[in-house]
């Protein structure tokens, strides 16, 4: 296995998890070691040109969660085998990183941290919490519809029924990404990850406070970034944040929505280098 030092820029690599399972990444830049975490429905190509940005200031680790793109995957899933991945990671650099998450990879990035990874500093995007009774949430039988859609070989309604009834996408804009060959194969792709993002997520999406004792081993300086663009609940889920964790900050990214890591990551960048250089 190449260490850290010997790890060509942007050469594929792997690190055997816990479990055995093996998790393919790539390595960028030099300095304090950053590791990026997908969100649902995402390999590590969304975030190429996002690490790309910030390799001309730290070592980027930039991975597939497993089941997605060239990692492995195993049975019996559970959100500690992810955090396990995370750990390889971290220890492949070192033994210590930052870490950014988007979205659903925000939680579990929030999920490794209280779990006692050693992580430097933590940036979130977007972390998808419902903490106010009005704000929509997913459908309470969530995890059932996925999972009977997927047992039936339906991943591209799976794909199309997550974007309409936990993203909020309206059904025309998905009718055009099926339209997309490629794009939409993509997603389909990735679709038997998604009971992984569903248990990543947990409880914490049912319109009811955040569990501050469930996320009281976060003790690290943490920012969570929303844009300006998004809707109300994910400023309201960031605002719970930083309120729960003692060293928690928030800021408002204007004219960016939830896509921005992969659609605007120049905007993003600038937050997560400014952050975790301190």
């Amino acid at each position: 296995m190449a260490t850290a030092r010997e790890q060509s820029a942007g050469a594929e690599a792997r690190v055997v998890s816990a479990d055995g399972t093996e998790i393919a990444f790539e390595q960028s830049g030099s300095g304090p070691a950053v590791v990026l975490i997908a969100s649902a429905l995402a390999d590590r190509s969304d975030t190429t040109r996002l690490a790309a940005l910030l390799a001309q200031h730290f070592t980027v680790i930039n991975y597939d969660r497993r089941g997605r793109g060239a990692s492995g995957d195993s049975q019996n899933y559970a959100p500690d085998r992810e955090i396990e991945d995370i750990v390889a990671l971290v220890e492949h650099v070192g033994g210590s990183a930052s870490l950014f998450g988007s979205s659903s990879g925000a939680v579990l990035a929030l999920r490794a941290a209280a779990a006692g990874v050693n992580v430097d500093r933590l940036a979130l995007y977007e972390p998808p919490f419902v903490v106010a009774e009005g704000d929509d949430g997913p459908p309470k039988d969530l995890a059932q519809q996925i999972t009977a859609l997927l047992a039936e070989g339906r991943h591209s309604d799976a794909v199309t029924y997550f974007m309409t009834r936990v993203q909020g996408m309206p059904g025309i804009a998905v009718f055009f990404m099926r339209l997309m060959p490629k794009m939409w194969a993509d997603l389909t792709r990735l679709a038997g990850t998604l009971p992984y993002d569903i248990a990543v997520m947990g409880d914490t999406q049912q319109g009811k406070p955040l569990d501050a004792e469930e996320w009281k081993g976060v003790g690290i300086r943490t920012r969570v970034l929303t844009g300006g663009k998004s809707p109300a609940a994910f400023r309201r889920a960031a605002l719970a944040v930083t309120e729960i964790l003692p060293q928690a900050d928030h800021r408002t990214l204007p004219g960016l929505n939830h896509g921005a890591v992969a659609m605007a990551p120049k905007k993003i960048a600038p937050q997560i280098i400014e952050f975790i250089k301190g």
